[in-house]
């Protein structure tokens, strides 16, 4: 859902800006229950549609032999099947004489066969930030270039080494646990390779953000070794409720907000995880005692992980309660509380917000800084220890609860629990950051805004973008 949501978004600044473009957007079905909140979305876009000639979404027929979902290579096979159905959807087109292209997810580079097939460009849209594309692209270089093992070479997670694009040296516990996995790694240095077969890379990020490793990238542009680099971002939806789910989600909100309205300025701690970042029983108790050892407010998205060998199977609105300490509603009671489903977006834009508690996915990270709220590190899985590593050695931009802490998202297994001290003195670290660190937090809150401004660095990069797509179809 967070790529699929910044692909619209990203959709709508196009056809914003130049009225002879028009995009249909091709979903593809994964075999899981989030198929109603994908529906529901793309139902909530259509009806809402600014652009209902331009923009248009096409849901592709469900894989009538899907891939077992606990597969390592379960999104990627699902891709590959897909490939005769998104060449069916599009060819006809192509046969007209429509100027035709594609823009694909950093994940869908497969299709870039298909473009080659119908003769037509393609882009990729790559929906994190630069610091896994230069990772990526290192590790590429080591792999072809030299014929490392990187699941074998960056397996310690106390090792530090250099990388093009980062100031700091990297260390090993910030490696995406899919580069350390034999089919993980192989499957996404595909990707990466495939990068370079595109007519052009759209980032979402910005250059006043990740300056280092845009420049890094540009050089590498300028050299010829790859295709054209656009950092657009940050690409965001500012509103929450269209993202699709419950009908309560109005009514739920309007909640959260009154009870945000009663909190004085910058007080509240909001911990919050991503779709599928939940935690065991023993990790919620030893959360709960490090927040309410902190003393500070708080508004705690907490719940239950799905059963075992489902990953998707997480119910939005059912809260983990009965995993808390005994008595713990009832003595933060007036300071604090437990919801299921948050509308990120309204809480982190609201004054009483003062510091938030994130798994530092990278749509998550971009909307805190967006609101200039400060980041406390929690990461799960993807490429969260990367962005956490990032966020607090590279940029000064937040602080560390955990940098090297990982949960399998098809297991839930973790490979250590942070105690309730370290959750203790990260909240109130958060709480309570030096003027050093909260002014470059807010300096990266104007930088973003101005950034898709009118004469700005992402709003001079997508008409970069736009002019190479429309000068391709003349």
């Amino acid at each position: 859902m967070g790529h699929l949501v910044s692909a619209v978004e990203l959709a709508k600044l196009v056809l914003q800006r130049d009225h002879r473009i028009s995009i249909q957007i091709v979903i593809m079905k994964l075999p899981s229950k989030s198929s109603s909140m994908l529906n529901t979305f793309i139902d909530t876009q259509s009806r809402d549609n600014p652009y209902p000639a331009r923009l248009t979404f096409l849901t592709l027929p469900p894989l009538p032999n899907p891939p077992d979902s606990s597969s390592p290579l379960f999104f990627q096979t699902v891709i590959d099947l897909n490939k005769p159905l998104i060449k069916e959807a599009v060819e006809g087109r192509v046969r007209a004489g429509s100027s035709f292209g594609f823009v694909l997810d950093m994940f869908c580079t497969g299709m870039i066969d298909v473009a080659a097939e119908l003769k037509v460009p393609s882009y990729v849209y790559f929906t994190s930030g630069v610091s896994l594309l230069n990772l990526l692209f290192y590790f590429k270089s080591l792999v072809d270039g030299k014929g490392v093992d990187i699941c074998d070479k960056f397996s310690d997670p106390n090792i530090e080494f250099p990388v093009p694009g980062f100031k700091a040296q990297v260390k090993g516990s910030a490696v995406p646990a899919v580069c350390l996995d034999k089919n993980g790694s192989s499957m996404i240095l595909d990707h990466a390779r495939r990068f370079s077969k595109s007519k052009g890379i759209l980032v979402n990020t910005l250059e006043e953000l990740e300056t280092c490793g845009i420049q890094t990238l540009f050089e590498q542009v300028a050299e010829g070794s790859m295709p054209p680099v656009y950092p657009v971002g940050p690409i965001l939806e500012l509103k929450s409720k269209n993202r699709g789910g419950s009908t309560n989600h109005d009514d739920e909100e309007l909640t959260i907000m009154q009870l945000l309205d009663n909190q004085p300025s910058s007080s509240v701690v909001f911990l919050c995880f991503g779709s599928m970042g939940t935690f065991d029983e023993a990790q919620v108790k030893e959360m709960a005692k490090g927040v309410e050892n902190s003393g500070h407010r708080f508004l705690w998205s907490l719940r239950k992980p799905p059963p075992d060998g489902k990953m998707w199977a997480i119910n939005e609105h059912e809260t983990f309660v009965e995993a808390l300490p005994e008595g713990f509603l009832e003595r933060t009671a007036e300071r604090g509380k437990i919801i299921g489903w948050a509308p990120q977006v309204s809480i982190l834009g609201h004054s009483s917000i003062g510091g938030f508690v994130s798994h530092c996915g990278w749509n998550s990270t971009l909307e805190s800084l967006w609101f200039g709220v400060p980041i406390a590190t929690w990461p799960l899985y993807a490429e969260q220890q990367l962005n956490a590593f990032e966020l607090v050695k590279e940029l000064g931009l937040g602080v560390e609860i955990r940098m090297d802490y990982r949960r399998e998202w098809n297991t839930n297994k973790e490979n250590f629990s942070v105690i309730a001290e370290e959750v203790e003195n990260g909240v109130k670290k958060l709480m309570s950051l030096d003027e050093e660190t909260n002014n470059r937090v807010k300096e990266m809150k104007d930088k973003s805004r101005k950034a898709l401004e009118e004469g700005g660095s992402s709003h001079k990069w997508l008409g970069c973008f736009i002019q190479d797509v429309l000068s391709t179809a003349a």
